[in-house]
């Protein structure tokens, strides 16, 4: 049985979003007033009153330059929530984010795309992992939210 595990973004790229993000843009810290934002820092949503940033973010394209591989069009960035200062990271016991639809999409070791799945709660995300880990030519997984499509984590083999 393969196992894996979620990733936060790492911190030597969390120092570098925090001051500016992929898209080049200087990162503007707020207060988050309500909470509930998904933090890709510590892989947990926000708490009303905390200092986060929303930075537009690469995560293929840092996963691809880590690698020596180009993945061409599939080379894409998005926004994603961070705290504005350094946290304790992820403080996980099981995959987060699991309370909304999601879609797992597959990679290969070249970062082009395998495939995606739609999944739905922790059991539902856990089979698809499963599932997509089982083909050896899958590299890495990420997780994304099905409303805007934002990505949410990475996952690899453990």
């Amino acid at each position: 049985m393969t196992t894996y595990r979620a990733r936060p973004i790492d911190p030597a790229t969390l120092k570098e979003l925090r001051s500016a993000d992929d898209a080049g843009r200087r990162t503007v810290p707020v207060t988050d007033e309500e909470g509930g934002s998904p933090l890709r820092c510590c892989l947990r949503r926000s708490a009303p009153g905390e200092r986060i940033a929303l930075v537009s973010y690469a995560p293929l394209r840092r996963w691809a330059a880590e690698n020596g591989v180009d993945p061409g069009a599939y080379d894409e960035q998005g926004p994603v929530f961070i705290h504005a200062e350094e946290c304790a990271g992820p403080q996980l016991q099981s995959l987060p984010f699991v309370n909304a639809h999601r879609v797992l999409r597959r990679y290969s070791a070249e970062g082009h795309i395998l495939g995606g799945q739609l999944v739905e709660g922790a059991d539902g995300s856990a089979r698809a992992l499963h599932n997509a880990f089982d083909d050896p030519a899958v590299a890495f997984v990420h997780v994304r939210a099905v409303e805007y499509g934002c990505f949410l984590y990475e996952v690899r083999r453990a």
